[in-house]
């Protein structure tokens, strides 16, 4: 049965309808009391793609889990201003799981697959990793960075989360074991632990390698930073095919994927 849901806020939440509307972003600076705007780009599509005009209906979310209901108001040439109706709960909460993806740098757009798929599994947080097989190097990191940041948007808006997920600039695999928290994996194609051998955690970070695997010294020392070193066995598959499956894999163990 349906449930409104009233929190301790002046709006209230209704369940999320079945059936997508269109969805458009505004960070949390563009919320007004009782209304957002839409910046150019967002403005652009809604008039010139989706062809929408004044009073009708369109969600808008803040890339940081909330979403609301909203009535156009104005459709200028930069900007779109809607009226706030009310909060709704979005069409895919966040999951359960902290789930933090890193992945050695892929050649071509075989990363940007990873980056759509991590977003649509519910991925908290995306590092693109400097490996020593990793096969591509980066000429304008800027550049890369923010195409994935944008094919993240365009993700999270079709997938029908309400929270943006970061993508860092790429560091290099040494710096990273440094910092990563929580329960910590580290997929490597030979000398691991099966899959079972992980225990449930509610922040994970899990670690994908190259086309070319890793190096003993990359998974020795991984292994010296409390890295659990975790083998799957059965298939023999792609860098990016990996990547996807293992985040997958976790939010079905340990996520809300089940």
């Amino acid at each position: 049965m349906n449930k409104t849901i009233l929190l301790n806020s002046s709006l209230s939440f209704i369940p999320h309808p079945s059936k997508l509307m269109r969805r458009f972003y505004a960070p949390i600076e563009q919320f007004q009391t009782s209304t957002v705007s839409l910046n150019l780009e967002e403005t652009r599509h809604l008039r010139d793609v989706l062809r929408l005009k004044e009073f009708d209906k369109a969600q808008v979310f803040d890339g940081d889990g909330r979403e609301f209901l909203c009535e156009i108001q104005s459709i200028g040439k930069k900007e779109t201003r809607l009226k706030i109706l009310e909060e709704i709960v979005p069409n895919a909460p966040e999951s359960n799981l902290n789930l933090t993806l890193a992945v050695a740098l892929l050649k071509g757009e075989k990363f940007d697959l990873v980056v759509q798929k991590a977003v649509e599994l519910g991925v908290t947080k995306l590092f693109p990793l400097n490996t020593k097989r990793a096969d591509v190097k980066i000429k304008d990191t800027e550049k890369r960075v923010e195409r994935w940041r944008k094919i993240a948007l365009e993700a999270c808006k079709q997938s029908g989360r309400a929270t943006l997920m970061p993508i860092e600039n790429p560091v290099d695999f040494g710096k990273f074991i440094e910092t990563a928290g929580g329960t910590k994996i580290l997929f490597a194609e030979r000398g691991g632990e099966s899959f079972s051998a992980i225990e449930k955690s509610e922040t994970m970070t899990a670690v994908v390698g190259a086309e070319g695997g890793w190096e003993d010294f990359e998974i020795e020392a991984a292994r010296n930073k409390n890295f659990q070193i975790v083998t799957l066995n059965g298939r023999i598959l792609r860098a990016e095919t990996a990547a996807i499956s293992i985040a997958a894999i976790l939010q079905n163990q340990f996520g809300d994927l089940n």
